[in-house]
């Protein structure tokens, strides 16, 4: 059972010592000269004004959420076309390839299903006026 996870186990041992050596080696080699210019907020070049708590409007977080929403379920394509072959045919795969006559459309229809769903998905929020920036 160790011998399955082995390569997993060696995978996380490796992350955490390239971590902290990324720490240990950035925190050796810094020379910490701190000027009043250098602590200074600084975004794309822009000086910042006002109060970094700014209050931004509740549109700006649905269209966020909408964006992860539609993006990640679209994520769900990959899979689908991994098994693409073997979810069109009704006979296991004959060296990659379904055999004659054993064609089916299930698994272009599965995915036709679940594309209407995001399409009446984004009409809804489109209708409501959730996508609008006034």
């Amino acid at each position: 059972m160790f011998r399955a996870y082995f390569p997993v186990l060696m995978l996380f041992g490796f992350v955490a010592v390239n971590a902290v050596a990324i720490i240990v080696i950035s925190a050796l080699t810094i020379r910490a000269r701190p000027t009043p210019v250098k602590q200074q907020a600084y975004e794309s070049g822009v000086p910042a004004l006002g109060d970094a708590r700014e209050r931004f409007s509740v549109r700006f977080y649905l269209v966020a959420i909408l964006f992860i929403i539609f993006d990640i379920e679209t994520v769900f394509m990959i899979p689908w076309a991994v098994y693409f072959k073997q979810l069109s045919c009704f006979v296991p795969l004959v060296n990659n390839v379904c055999p004659v006559g054993n064609i089916s459309f299930f698994g272009l229809g599965e995915m036709l299903v679940f594309m209407l769903i995001l399409l009446v998905g984004f009409v809804y929020v489109w209708k409501k006026g959730a996508l609008q920036w006034d």
